[in-house]
């Protein structure tokens, strides 16, 4: 039985990372307000905001951190490098970030503020915006344990938002009813990087001996999964190797199903992921269909997509709507099962390439990052 979860193992690329408390105050072409830690799993924010960075100077603020009392109002500042800055509050709450805010800024009237979560709008009044943008990537009012107020707070963001750029067709159906000037940008796709999986890089030792086929899923592992239909299928196929990789959130090791065909491999940085799609057979998404996944559109479809894998999802909207014709649509255990014996044994692959390349063309993070901004200029003139 494998049920330990690893440390997790930061980017290569942010090896180089410096910590400091006396960078001295600085101006700041764009302030990003982000729920998501800069160096958790590496999604929709770190791809757009890091390559926004190379036209402006940007400074991230994430929700305050754990501290020790002596620490309480300070802050440690991550430099990703000359124009991308991560601030991480020790602070009691998001509202007391705007007493620490002096430390690190020193304009408060600032062309762009970009924000992914409303629990920040209590300091929309602590700056002076040019353009303020809302990027809903997730509706985080129907996740796990979120406050009753996130969704007053969410009505009032939105309220002072100039734009709303969403994560999905179906986040964009539910916000264009409350806003005039809303455009969907469904998660794009780093092709190359996950097209590594394509060629011949090693994989890694952990997976590289597990009995094929090996049916594998990466992201983070929360409410959002259906573990009941995992477990089921798990039993039904003995013989196949399911192989989850990600850390948890808001679920605890005891949530977990545990068969001894179910390997739960921690978080592996974003630089590693190639190499573990290498190893699988079969890419799968097993979502919960709840409230939480009402309007999802997961990122990892089109890196399943990118690596070559055959893709086997549960009926999320986002998913169905859009991929239904490349990516095989389960809603049971046994259907499940039989969806992996199927792919394992008969997949047309060269047919499936054809229909993941006519998707992939048309996406990428670099052409969703020029589109974004194009559409600030053009608000901001």
């Amino acid at each position: 039985m494998q049920s330990n979860i690893h440390s997790s193992k930061k980017r290569s690329l942010e090896s180089n990372i410096s910590i400091t408390r006396n960078e001295p105050p600085q101006n700041y072409d764009m302030v990003v307000f982000c729920h998501l830690r800069w160096q958790f799993v590496y999604q929709r924010p770190q791809h757009l905001i890091s390559r926004m960075s190379k036209n402006m100077k940007v400074l991230l603020i994430e929700e305050p951190i754990g501290y020790n009392i002596e620490e309480e109002n300070t802050a440690d500042l991550q430099i990703i490098d000359d124009n991308l800055h991560i601030l991480q509050p020790k602070v009691k709450d998001i509202e007391s970030i705007a007493n620490i805010l002096p430390q690190y800024l020193t304009n408060k009237e600032i062309a762009i503020g970009w924000f992914y979560s409303a629990s920040f709008s209590p300091l929309l009044n602590v700056f002076k915006f040019e353009t303020i943008v809302y990027d809903c990537m997730d509706e985080l009012t129907l996740f796990k344990g979120a406050p009753e107020h996130l969704l007053h707070q969410e009505k009032y963001l939105m309220a002072n938002a100039d734009i709303i750029f969403t994560g999905g067709k179906s986040l964009y159906e539910s916000k264009k009813q409350h806003h005039s000037n809303v455009y969907c940008f469904p998660s794009s796709v780093d092709e190359p990087h996950f097209a590594q999986a394509l060629n011949g890089i090693e994989i890694p030792g952990d997976i590289a001996n597990l009995q094929a086929p090996v049916v594998g899923y990466f992201g983070v592992i929360d409410e959002r999964l259906d573990l009941q239909l995992l477990h089921e299928t798990a039993l039904k196929l003995p013989n196949v190797s399911f192989v989850m990789i990600g850390p948890l959130a808001k679920i605890d090791d005891s949530d977990l199903p545990k068969e001894d065909n179910i390997y739960y491999l921690g978080m592996r940085s974003y630089d590693e992921l190639p190499n573990y799609l290498k190893g699988f057979d079969v890419a799968m998404m097993p979502f919960a269909i709840n409230d939480a996944t009402k309007y999802i559109s997961p990122t990892k479809t089109l890196e399943y997509m990118a690596a070559g894998k055959p893709i086997i999802s549960t009926k999320i909207t986002d998913v169905v709507r859009d991929y239904s014709i490349c990516v095989n649509l389960v809603e049971t255990a046994d259907e499940f099962a039989e969806a992996i014996t199927y792919l394992f044994d008969k997949r047309d692959q060269l047919s499936l390439q054809l229909e993941y390349f006519d998707i992939l063309k048309n996406t990428s993070w670099d052409a969703t990052a020029t589109k974004m901004q194009n559409i600030i200029k053009t608000f901001s003139k």
